[in-house]
């Protein structure tokens, strides 16, 4: 039986509240879905969440970090807090604005939410008008685009092998140095981090064009599945719906035994 805090089981009242009041004032964009697993974990951390308004649409996915419903709790907060941010905007002039300042006060709020216990959330956010995509990153949430048949990254990740790559294209690190770090996948930076750091964010946005498809995926996806796997199944003549539960039978499908939480989710552009 899992025991949680007072504090810590107010927070996921309060969240699950937020979370339907967002299910029921979101009106579905022109396509969108979401497919999760719980891989070989015992709770399903991550949270998907899409959110339309008059400004555009807001897509975010957090992968939370920490044991028992910590984070669960943590994804929830993240996610939550964006949407939070998002909600009563009617134009979005400035998208980093709103990115920097959202993911500021996501990470106060998931730091006040577990207070003393280890955990937090990676969190992917993406922006989307009738015109550009923009995302944020905390973390190692995967963005991708799908565009004429290609599945093309655009998020980099916060982790220390990418972190390594960076220093050497700076010229900090030696080759052999970098090649040593590109096995180290840890994420250095997240929500809920003491020390918490700059978050990534796409510069310069992504024009987008009729037929684009948004991918974000979580670890449990992103470790089982190559993005040529992934590819092949967003290419098949099928809804969303059934493109996203694929790829979920496709990381289920792997024979690893500490397969982690895993999440798609799917989102067409609405080029004006």
């Amino acid at each position: 039986m899992i025991v949680i805090g007072t504090s810590l089981a107010a927070g996921i009242l309060k969240r699950l509240e937020l979370s339907l009041r967002y299910r029921e004032k979101s009106r579905e964009p022109g396509g969108w879905a979401v497919a999760q697993t719980t891989g070989n974990q015992e709770i399903q951390s991550d949270s998907a969440q899409v959110y339309q308004n008059e400004a555009g649409i807001m897509a975010v996915l957090a992968d939370g970090i920490g044991k028992e419903n910590t984070g669960r709790v943590a994804a929830q907060v993240a996610a939550d807090t964006v949407l939070d941010a998002f909600e009563p905007y009617r134009v979005v002039n400035n998208p980093k604005y709103l990115f920097r300042t959202a993911f500021i006060e996501a990470h106060r709020r998931v730091q006040q939410t577990i207070g003393e216990r280890r955990g937090g959330a990676s969190l992917g956010a993406v922006f989307m008008n009738d015109s550009h995509l923009y995302y944020a990153l905390a973390g190692n949430i995967r963005i991708a685009i799908l565009r004429n048949g290609e599945l093309i990254p655009l998020s980099k990740g916060q982790t220390i092998s990418m972190l390594a790559y960076e220093a050497y294209q700076e010229g900090m690190l030696s080759k052999n140095e970098t090649i040593w770090s590109q096995e180290e996948n840890r994420i250095w930076n997240y929500l809920g981090k003491d020390g918490f750091h700059e978050i990534e964010i796409c510069k310069p946005p992504v024009s987008l064009k009729k037929g684009d498809l948004i991918v974000m995926v979580s670890q449990g996806i992103f470790e089982e599945l190559s993005w040529a796997v992934i590819e092949d199944i967003l290419l098949m003549e099928l809804p969303l719906t059934e493109k996203a539960g694929r790829i979920i039978t496709e990381a289920d499908q792997k024979e690893n035994n500490d397969k982690e939480n895993g999440s798609v989710l799917l989102l067409a552009a609405e080029v004006g």
